[in-house]
């Protein structure tokens, strides 16, 4: 099992919309991400900034971000690409953040 870290960014006056569309996050999403081997998927928020970080536990070799051509994934972005910055599909902009320390 690793873990993936990613940041990502919101539109101003969207955060309580985010929350809720991630409270209301569709079955059939979480499944999906579910059998990509993602668990504990937890998604922060700097106020300050709209910065969204992420991270999640992946086993096996793929990952939340390697779901990207899946109907749902796609249905999911044009459904949030109106309170986040996306990229020309609608795909959120979402950048990797290496590890650089880890404790146990």
């Amino acid at each position: 099992m690793r873990i993936e870290a990613f940041k990502m960014k919101l539109k101003p006056g969207c955060e309580a919309e985010y929350e809720r569309r991630h409270n209301a996050i569709w079955p059939e999403l979480k499944q999906l991400l579910s059998d990509a081997g993602v668990s504990d998927y937890t998604i922060f928020l700097d106020p300050d900034t709209l910065t969204l970080f992420a991270v999640q536990k992946v086993s096996g070799e793929g990952g939340s971000q390697d779901l990207g051509s899946n109907p749902i994934v796609q249905k999911w972005w044009d459904y949030m690409a109106d309170i986040m910055e996306v990229n020309p599909d609608n795909s959120p902009v979402s950048i990797p953040l290496p590890q650089v320390f880890h404790m146990d």
